[in-house]
C-alpha cells in the first residue's frame, strides 16, 4: 500500500488519487492526516501539500485540489520527458508539475464549466479545448503521466508491486438507424423519394424502390454480419440504438415495429446494447426513462450503458439523469469530427461532479474518434499510430462506427476491414 499524506483529504484528492493510483496504475492507497502516522509508516509513502516535511518523496501542490467550484486558472503549458503538462511547481517537488491537479483539470472537464464558445448543437467544440489549442489532444496525458509516475515510485520504493495490466479494445456502434429504405412508413418514403429527385440523385431512388419492392435487402441490414465478425472474438462490442424521436427526420422509423425490436433482441442476445438518449429527452429525465424502458422491455435486461443523440453532452445534467436512472456507463465523451481523447485519457474514469464536489459512480468510456473524423486521413495508419499509444499505457481502445459505415459499398471497404482487424487483434504485440 502507498499512504499519502496531506492535511485535508478532500473530495478531489480523494477521487484524482485513486484513480492515478488504483484505476490506473492498480496499486492499493490511503491517506492520513495525522504526521506521526506518516512517519511511522515502514512502506512506500507520499506527501502531498504546498511544503515537504523531510526528505520523504513530496509532490508540491498547485492547489486546484484543495478549492471548490470553478473560477479561471492560468494554465502554462511546459515539457516533462516527452509530454506536455502544466500547473508547475517549484524544484522541491520531486515531479516538476502538479500532475494530480491537472489530472483533474483534465477528467472533471473543467474547462467545460467555464464559459465557452459552443457549436450549432450547443456542444464544447474541440478548438476550444486546452489539448487540442497546445497540440496533445491525441495523446492520452493523464495515462501517460501516470505511468511516469510509476517509474518514480518503482525508483523510490522498489518492493512495491504493480499488477500486470493489458489493453482493452471496445467496438461501438451506432444503429440509430438500423433501416435505411424499409420501416419507415408510406409518408417517410414518400420524404425520402422527394429528396432524391430534388438532388438528382437517381441512384439513391432505384435502389429504395428495388428495396421496397423486395428485390434486395436494405443496405443498413448488416446485423448479422456484424454479429458473426465479433461472435469468436474477445474484445468487446457494444450497438447503441435510438427509442425516442431523433433530431432531423429523414432518420425517424416507427420504434414500435415488430422488425425493430427483432433486431435489438437479436444484437442483445449475442453483444451489449446501449441507448441513444434523444436530444429531446436530454433534458427531461422522464422522457429518458421512458426510452430507457422501452429498451428493457425489448431485451428483457437492465440498461447499463447511454450515449446522448449527436454528442451533444450538456454537462454535468445529462449525467446527473443517468444517475437518478441507475445507468452505469456513458459513452459520449468524445468529438465527433476530431480525432483525440476529449478527457485526454483512455481509461475509463468516474464523473467528478464539480458543481456538488462529489464522486460519482457512473463510469465515463472515452472514446478515441468516430468514423466522421477520418475524413482526410490514411484511416489505417491513424488507426495503427493511435492503437500504439493506446498499448503502450495498457488503456481502453475505443471507437465508434456508424451502422452506415457497413453497407456493401466500394467506399465501405475500409471501415468492414478495420471493423474484422479490431475484433482479431492481438493484444501487447
Amino acid at each position: 500500500m502507498l499512504l499519502i499524506y496531506t492535511q485535508k483529504i478532500t473530495p478531489r484528492i480523494d477521487y484524482v488519487f485513486k484513480h492515478m493510483c488504483t484505476r490506473i496504475l492498480g496499486i492499493k492507497i490511503g491517506f492520513t492526516t495525522v504526521i506521526e502516522e506518516f512517519i511511522a509508516h515502514s512502506g512506500p509513502k507520499l506527501s502531498y501539500g504546498k511544503q515537504a516535511m523531510g526528505n520523504e518523496l513530496f509532490v508540491q501542490s498547485f492547489g486546484l485540489l484543495q478549492q471548490q467550484g470553478f473560477e479561471d486558472v492560468e494554465v502554462v503549458v511546459k515539457k516533462w520527458n516527452d509530454s506536455p503538462c502544466f500547473f508547475s511547481v517549484s524544484d522541491k517537488s520531486s515531479i516538476p508539475f502538479d500532475i494530480f491537479s491537472a489530472a483533474f483539470y483534465l477528467m472533471s472537464r473543467y474547462e467545460e464549466y467555464l464559459p465557452h464558445v459552443k457549436d450549432e448543437l450547443g456542444r464544447f467544440p474541440a478548438s476550444q479545448s486546452l489539448a487540442f489549442k497546445e497540440g496533445f489532444l491525441e495523446q492520452p496525458v493523464v495515462d501517460i503521466w501516470a505511468y511516469e509516475f510509476k517509474k518514480v515510485l518503482a525508483q523510490i520504493f522498489p518492493s512495491l508491486v504493480f499488477p500486470k495490466q493489458q489493453m482493452k479494445i471496445h467496438t461501438l456502434v451506432n444503429a440509430q438507424v438500423p433501416f435505411l429504405y424499409t420501416q419507415r412508413g408510406p409518408l417517410r418514403s414518400f420524404v425520402g423519394y422527394c429528396r432524391d429527385l430534388g438532388k438528382f440523385r437517381m441512384k439513391s431512388f432505384w435502389i429504395r424502390t428495388q428495396v421496397l419492392l423486395g428485390f434486395k435487402k436494405d443496405p443498413h441490414a448488416v446485423f448479422e454480419w456484424l454479429v458473426e465478425t465479433s461472435k469468436e472474438s474477445t474484445h468487446m462490442l457494444s450497438v447503441f440504438f435510438m427509442l425516442g424521436d431523433p433530431l432531423h427526420f429523414r432518420n425517424s422509423f416507427n420504434t414500435r415495429r415488430k422488425k425493430f425490436k427483432s433486431i435489438i433482441k437479436y444484437v442483445g442476445d449475442y453483444k451489449e446494447v446501449g441507448l441513444i438518449a434523444s436530444l429531446g429527452a436530454s433534458q427531461s429525465l422522464d422522457e429518458i426513462k421512458k426510452e430507457k424502458q422501452r429498451l428493457e422491455e425489448i431485451t428483457y435486461r437492465s440498461l447499463q450503458k447511454a450515449m446522448i443523440e449527436e454528442f451533444s453532452l450538456d454537462l454535468p445534467e445529462f449525467y446527473r439523469s443517468l444517475l437518478e436512472l441507475e445507468i452505469n456507463e456513458e459513452y459520449s465523451m468524445v468529438y465527433p469530427h476530431t480525432v483525440g481523447f476529449r478527457a485526454s485519457t483512455c481509461i475509463p474514469f468516474l464523473f467528478y461532479d464539480c458543481d456538488y464536489e462529489t464522486k460519482t459512480p457512473l463510469e465515463i468510456q472515452p472514446i478515441v474518434a468516430t468514423t466522421l473524423a477520418f475524413q482526410n486521413e490514411d484511416v489505417s495508419l491513424k488507426m495503427e499510430e493511435l492503437l500504439r499509444s493506446v498499448n503502450s499505457i495498457n488503456g481502453t481502445f475505443s471507437i465508434l462506427f456508424d451502422i452506415e459505415n457497413f453497407t456493401k459499398t466500394s467506399k465501405n471497404n475500409s471501415w468492414r476491414n478495420l471493423f474484422t482487424m479490431l475484433q482479431t487483434y492481438e493484444l501487447n504485440r
